[in-house]
Parts: C-alpha cells; structure tokens; sequence
C-alpha cells in the first residue's frame, strides 16, 4: 500500500517582549491497558465499581503476597509497539521505583527503566493535508497504577480508593520533536487513534485511562537544529513537566501559558527552574507542585519478586501478522481506492467504527458519493444531536440503499434528503420508502416535456430575457421542479429546457 506524501511544517515562533523564541515539547502518555484483570493480580480493571471493592491482597500490599505478571498485558504492549513501528524488546525487566504516595500500598511502583519492553518508533502526526511532523518515541515502559485520594467529601479528612491500584499502564515516552501546542495536541489526539485501532486503550480521557505530562522548553531560533545535529539537551533550554493533562484543550492552554511563563523568566535575566507544575484550568495557569525529582531520586533497582520477561520472535511475528489495518495505511487506502481527498479520508478514518461504517455503505458504489452522504448527512446529523457512529437510527445496508436509488435515477437529489430524514425518524426500507409515498422521480419525457411547454407559455418575457441572457434558464429549471414537486430529473429537465429556448 503506497504511503501519503508529507512535509515537515514550519516551526512556529513565539514573540517575546524581546525577541522571538522557538518552543519544544516532549510527551509522556500514560495509556491504561485494555485489560479486564490488573497487571499483577486478577482484581478486575472495571471502572465505576464501588470504592476498594476491586483490590486483591496483592494490591494491597499484605505481607506475603507475590506480584505475578499479566502475560494479555504483555501483548498489549507488544501490539501497542509493532502499532508504532517500534524495535520490540525481546528481554525486559520489571524495576521498583521508591516513593511514597498515600494511595500507593507497597511505598513503591513496579516499572521498567533500565530494559523496558518496547524501544524507539514513531508517530506521524496530521497537521493539515499534506503536513505531518514526524514524532520519535523514545520508549514504552510497563507500570502500575497508583490509587485515588479524594478530598473533597469531608472538610477535614482525606479517603483513599484503591480500586486503580495495579492496573497495567504503557507509558509513551516521545523525544522532544513536538514544536507547539496544537501539535501536542494533534500528537495525543493521533496517539489516541492508533491505540483504540489496536485495541490496547480505549482512550477514555474524562475517565483518566489515558493522560499525558507534557514537558515544556524554550529556545532560541535555531537551537533546535543545534540539538537535532548533536543531540545534546542543552541547546532546549531547561524544561518543566506539566502533570496529568487529561484534555486536548487544557493540553494546549498549559502549553501557552508556560511558554509565555519561561520566556518571560529568561528576559527578565531569570533562570528556569526544572520543576514539576500542575495546570489550574480555572485560572489558565500552571503552578509549582515539587522540583523535578531524576531517575537517582527513584532507587530504582530490579524487582526481586519478578523474573525478566523473555519471549521468542516468533511469537511477536505472529502478533505482527494479525494487526489490524492501521489508520495511516487506511487513510491512504482510501485516497486510492475511492478516489476521495486527504480530508475527506482523514474524517472518515478518525474511528474504527466510521471507516466500517462507511466501507459497508461503499461497497460495490461511487465512493465520492457515499463518502459525501455518510460525512456531510449522516455525520452532520449525528454531530448535531449529540450522537456516535454506533448510535445511527441509519444503518449502512439503509444508506447504501437510498445511494442505489439516487444512482438508477428513481430520486432527485433533494427526494433523497426527504427520504433520509425519513429513515432517520421512522426507519424503514428506502425503496419501499419511495414507492408507498409516491417519491419517484418522474423520468417520462412527455410529461417533462408538458410542464416545461405550460411555464414556457406562461412566462414570454422571460424567455426573451433567458434567450438574450442564457443564465437565466435556471429560473425555468426551478419553477419546473416546483411543478413536478421535485419528482422531474433535473438533468433531463435543464435540457429540454435549454434546448426550448434554443441556446447552449
């Protein structure tokens, strides 16, 4: 399948109260596994269950319990990788990082740093047709969740909910490429895509199975080239992470607010401090939270209750061979098959279930014209009322059905809106539709011929008029559509018409 041709977008200067800067940005997504048991015990990862009733003595922390490794989350990642053309990592290792929060039982969180299980790939990010920045992943590390406080149930006290304790995460970890805040957005709104095609993450931003820290830094036009031919972080400038963003707007509002924070710093003669910052959506700023611990601060060191984990290529290769058609691939299939634009694929493409859903209406039709009735109709009305492609009153087999009917002429374009509203209200079969009110387009050019005789006697001054001015045969086409009731062949009738009043 040949691949979309893209270039790299320019990157974006801010303005200073001095001079322009150039931002950089570097992402690290947290991804919870699609999973129905947690990453080391069988507690389930059902989401709304009431508070501590999903936690095993494993995720507790009980004295004696041993960690035992979800082998389905394993592939998951693994899928996840071969998903972002990244090097699988036929060895990996489970580490413990010590630090404490209230809501983490055992006082540590078991990950990966030093052999994690996926290495470096990439994520093509769509700017706008025929743009896409190239992002590089660093790395995809398997972790565990931590749990929950909640402080806003009791003035003076604080609960802890450990039902998210254990459940697997991916982390993604990106390489600073990310060049502005539409672009970070673009990158987790892609990120989200790939991953819900793969089926490894639902996404589910508002419920928190997928959030990002953004790391933020400035530099000087030109700096970024230095970094990309050395590879050495100082020409970045220093950097601040921005904790647990979980929306694409707030991802791009915190993005602004700090660049402009850091820029600010620097031409006042200040130092950036590394530090770790939250992101207050109702003042639109970001604030100190702690300073930016490293990986010594962690201790990390490997998890004695776990072995590595080892596996052979060929399993990955099995893997490998029933991944899902990507939307890369996808989208580009479609611009050739169908003959559609980028944009037009990109929509269509944006979810699984709007590319099946569309395949199923195209089947065996004009695509440009079921990719025209399923975005501009179909996804119009639901966009409208507040509904998803799985949420359709209109199933492909009905919409495929009124695209047959417009094709063999038996309805004008505007009877098949009338049909349409129709099977959105009341269902039904489009054809039957058509034939039990009566709908059907008149195609007998005697009759054409009658009505366009009768408007043509009617109106004489307009037919000087249209014969000195030949954009006026509309007018004609319209009071014989008026007449039919929509029923005549507008084709047929624009030519009978022209050719009654004898001009081309």
């Amino acid at each position: 399948m040949a691949e979309l041709a893209y270039k790299e977008p320019a990157p974006k200067l801010i303005a200073g109260a001095k001079e322009d800067w150039e931002l950089v940005i570097g992402m690290e997504v947290h991804a919870q596994v699609s999973s129905k048991s947690k990453l080391f015990s069988g507690a389930s990862t059902e989401f709304g269950s009431d508070p501590n009733t999903n936690v095993s003595l494993v995720d507790a922390a009980m004295p004696g319990m041993l960690p035992v490794v979800n082998g389905f989350c394993i592939e998951q990642a693994v899928r996840t990788g071969l998903g972002l053309k990244a090097k699988i990592n036929l060895f990996s290792r489970f580490d413990r990082k010590n630090y404490f929060y209230p809501d983490l039982p055992q006082g540590y969180q078991i990950s990966q740093l030093y052999h994690p299980i996926v290495g470096e790939g990439e994520v093509l990010v769509d700017m706008s047709p025929g743009i896409a920045r190239k992002v590089r992943i660093e790395r995809i590390h398997l972790e565990q969740d931590a749990g929950k406080s909640i402080h806003d149930l009791d003035p003076s006290l604080s609960f802890v909910d450990l039902n998210r304790t254990g459940v697997a995460l991916m982390e993604i970890v990106s390489r600073p490429d990310i060049r502005g805040p539409e672009e970070a957005a673009e990158y987790v709104r892609k990120l989200r895509q790939i991953l819900r095609y793969l089926g490894t993450c639902d996404g589910n931003m508002q419920e928190g199975s997928m959030r990002a820290d953004v790391n933020v830094s400035v530099c000087r036009p030109g700096d970024y080239e230095k970094y990309q031919a050395t590879q050495d972080f100082s020409h970045l400038g220093t950097r601040c992470e921005i904790k647990n963003m979980n929306s694409m707007r707030f991802i791009q509002q915190a993005i602004d607010f700090e660049a402009r924070r850091q820029i600010a710093i620097l031409e006042d003669g200040g130092k950036v401090e590394q530090e770790t910052r939250l992101y207050d959506p109702n003042k639109g700023e970001t604030r100190s939270m702690r300073s930016k611990e490293e990986a010594h601060d962690y201790r990390y060191f490997p998890d004695p209750d776990l072995l590595p984990v080892e596996f052979e290529q060929a399993w990955v290769d099995q893997i490998a061979a029933n991944l899902p058609e990507m939307p890369d691939a996808k989208k580009a299939r479609f611009v050739t098959e169908f003959g559609m634009t980028e944009y037009d694929a990109g929509v269509l493409t944006a979810e699984t279930a709007s590319a099946a859903y569309f395949e199923a209406v195209a089947e065996g039709r004009d695509g440009k014209q079921a990719a025209n009735w399923v975005i501009n109709e179909l996804f119009g009305r639901l966009n409208k009322e507040g509904h998803g492609i799985k949420d359709s009153p209109i199933n492909p087999t009905q919409l495929g059905g009124l695209i047959d009917l417009i094709a063999k002429g038996d309805i004008s374009g505007k009877i098949a809106k009338e049909v349409f509203e129709i099977l959105w209200t009341e269902g039904g079969d489009p054809a039957e539709i058509v034939e039990a009110r009566g709908m059907k387009q008149v195609t007998d050019m005697d009759a054409i011929e009658a009505i366009v005789d009768e408007i043509l006697a009617a109106n004489p001054d307009k037919v000087t008029q249209a014969q000195e001015k030949p954009s006026m045969a509309g007018w004609f086409v319209g009071q014989v559509m008026k007449a039919s009731q929509g029923k005549a062949n507008p084709k047929a009738v624009n030519e009978l018409v022209r050719s009654k009043l004898n001009i081309s």
